[in-house]
């Protein structure tokens, strides 16, 4: 009986401890050959580097790359503005244009202070004087003479041109990003009610626009708006667009258990979307991002991503990226998470499919919940590669 005892527990902790930690090891040796053929132009797959992978977009949009690169390269917030009047009522990609120069307008500052954060750090007595002579004008340049690169282009928009409903909304999502970036710090809450502020004035430039209302849905979770108060906010998105993917995605966390809700509740909002989605929406793939949001931290069981309600989330996910348009602008966020999945679940050809689309781009989730989210979209690239050429596959050129 003793050696039978000892028998199961040596068999509970290999497959508890021992086997996780082989598998790991075998992932990380697979990863590394991965990233090799990934990097390498003889490796067939034409993947972008590492370096070059652009963490401002989920996928393709050359208008709004040309529009940025201007607005960053000269601080003349006009490229980015004209091409938000441009993009009018088209609710979708409008909102993904908002999000994406938001997210370049935090990223340019946090830069600019990372550096000059460095350069105090090597002169001291600079960094004193300066303070000493600063007064009430520092903080970020307005001038577009001087061009530096700090963001001073998004403040000037506004600044410059109140009136215009694209510069508040983008201004309201760089808040919650700056907002989401700092969760520590004791401006996180003033910063969170400036965007909502900044939200209704954007509201009242473009009564019709929902672009306000789903960002301020990030203000609503982080600031645990009552369920009446969220839910009144959500109608007034449903009003303009019923069946913004985008909209559906801000607001799923609101119901999970992280925030203000629980597994069912978030499950149910995600089935429901996706049961009374018409065809051609993006909806039917939000059970996949709800799967994502319940996840337990520690996964030592290796058949999680091959259950049955991760098969049928991925499976649903893939249909809708199939009936979607080729350019739907969410399209590429649905993309990413199915290559996270398939990866997990071992399903490498499926993988490479979809990073054939969306490869060049990383501003998607689940690579910007980490501290790199090259490195991580990178990451699971390079295991795409290996474990499909482990199963005996070659470059897959792309189409």
């Amino acid at each position: 009986m003793e050696a039978l005892l000892l028998l199961i527990a040596l068999t509970a902790i290999f497959g508890v401890l021992v086997a996780p930690a082989l598998r790991r090891r075998r992932l990380a040796r697979q990863g590394a050959h991965g990233l090799a053929q990934a990097a390498s132009p003889a490796g067939g797959y034409g993947f972008v580097p590492v370096e070059q992978l652009d963490v401002r977009l989920p996928g393709p949009d050359q208008h709004l790359v040309d529009a940025l690169e201007e607005t960053q390269r000269t601080q003349d917030w006009e490229p980015v503005a004209r091409l938000l009047a441009l993009t009018g009522d088209e609710w979708e990609l409008r909102w993904q244009r908002v999000l994406s120069i938001a997210g370049a307008a935090a990223l340019e500052l946090a830069e600019a202070r990372a550096r000059e954060a460095a350069e105090d750090a090597a002169h001291p007595e600079d960094a004193a004087a300066g303070a000493a002579g600063a007064g009430d004008g520092a903080g970020i340049s307005f001038s577009k003479a001087h061009a530096v690169r700090d963001a001073g282009w998004l403040r000037a928009w506004r600044a410059e041109r109140p009136a215009d409903p694209g510069g508040a909304q983008v201004y309201a999502q760089f808040l919650v990003w700056q907002a989401m970036a700092d969760t520590g710090s004791a401006d996180h809450r003033i910063i969170l009610e400036e965007a909502r502020t900044v939200c209704r004035d954007a509201v009242e430039l473009a009564p019709a626009d929902p672009t306000p209302y789903v960002t301020e849905l990030h203000v609503g979770r982080a600031l645990s708006y009552r369920r009446a108060d969220f839910e009144a906010l959500w109608s007034e998105v449903t009003r303009r667009a019923p069946h913004h993917m985008g909209a559906h995605l801000a607001a799923l966390p609101y119901w999970s258990a992280r925030w203000s809700g629980s597994k069912e509740d978030a499950d149910a909002f995600a089935r429901t979307a996706a049961a009374h989605a018409p065809e051609g929406t993006l909806l039917p793939a939000l059970p996949l991002f709800a799967v994502l949001e319940h996840l337990p931290e520690v996964n030592v069981v290796r058949g999680l991503y091959q259950s049955a309600e991760i098969e049928t989330a991925i499976e649903a996910a893939e249909f809708a990226v199939d009936q979607a348009e080729g350019d739907h602008p969410v399209r590429p966020h649905v993309l990413h998470l199915l290559v996270w999945f398939l990866v997990r679940a071992e399903r490498y050809a499926e993988a490479l499919d979809a990073l054939q689309v969306v490869d060049g781009y990383v501003g998607a989730v689940p690579w910007v919940d980490s501290a790199d989210p090259a490195a991580a979209y990178a990451t699971y690239r390079a295991l795409a590669i290996a474990g499909w050429e482990s199963s005996g596959g070659t470059a897959m050129l792309p189409n």
